[in-house]
């Protein structure tokens, strides 16, 4: 992959102050990228979510990410529920940097730990507000960016599903229910995007070393995430720069035909 073809551009990321958010932040700044690195920064206060019964991001996760950015990762408080807030993030970095060409909707959180019909609404309602309308808010943000961009051929969209996107998990039916949803939303996104130039893609990682896969341990009562090896061929957790390799991979050239596309990134998972 050259360096000269990132060299310049720029994205936006959200989720980025931990996980595989903050991994595809520094991987896309190493490559040349400006980054603008968003996070609603909850924290403990995680609590106030429904079903969430583990701590997010902080700010001062946030500003270490921006640091390791030497000047290129660019931090901003916004949680992508607010679509408003977002659009004006996005509209800010077109114009201190003039373009806009990758977006990478990483914000999530998890809840399960009981059979569907046990679980309170107003939790899934948390995971559709986040996991998935928080993708089509950063989409609605961005695109028309993209479009009317000089080189709209470069320009990416790109959505973290999982690998609960393609099948149902024990426990985790609103989880699993949401990234259904990102893949289908990504499909959608493509088709509308016809002959525009700018491509759409999600990628479904399996159990990747973050603070969600410790809730998902918990939820499953394991004494360690390290647990969770048993999930792929790999016998390994996935690292997630794994992860940010695989964004920076669809955002080259050489990745310009993953429209529409899933990418498997579960090490081979089985059930």
């Amino acid at each position: 992959m050259n360096q000269i073809e990132l060299d310049g551009k720029t994205a936006i990321v959200t989720g980025a102050a931990r996980g595989i958010g903050a991994a595809t932040a520094r991987e896309l700044s190493q490559a040349g990228y400006q980054v603008v690195a968003v996070d609603a920064c909850l924290g403990d206060e995680s609590h106030q979510l429904p079903g969430v019964n583990y701590p997010l991001g902080t700010e001062a996760d946030l500003r270490e990410i921006e640091r390791y950015g030497n000047g290129k990762i660019h931090s901003s408080v916004c949680d992508v529920r607010d679509a408003e807030a977002l659009a004006l993030i996005v509209q800010s970095a077109v114009e201190r940097f003039g373009r806009l060409d990758v977006a990478v909707a990483a914000a999530a959180v998890i809840s399960g730990g009981k059979p569907m019909w046990n679980t309170p609404n107003e939790e899934f309602a948390t995971l559709i507000d986040i996991d998935l309308l928080g993708v089509w808010n950063l989409a609605q943000a961005c695109i028309p960016s993209m479009i009317s961009s000089s080189e709209p051929q470069s320009c990416r969209f790109i959505a973290i599903a999982s690998a609960a996107g393609s099948h149902g998990l024990l426990h985790l039916a609103g989880y699993s229910a949401v990234k259904h949803g990102v893949i289908g939303l990504i499909k959608g996104i493509a088709a509308d995007l016809q002959g525009s130039g700018v491509s759409a893609c999600a990628i479904s990682p399996g159990s990747t070393r973050t603070a969600m896969l410790d809730a998902s341990a918990q939820i499953y009562n394991l004494d360690s995430a390290e647990e969770f090896v048993s999930s792929n061929l790999l016998n390994r957790l996935l690292e997630p720069s794994d992860i940010a390799q695989a964004i920076k991979f669809c955002c080259s050239q050489a990745g310009s035909a993953l429209n529409g596309s899933v990418l498997d990134l579960s090490g081979g998972f089985r059930t």
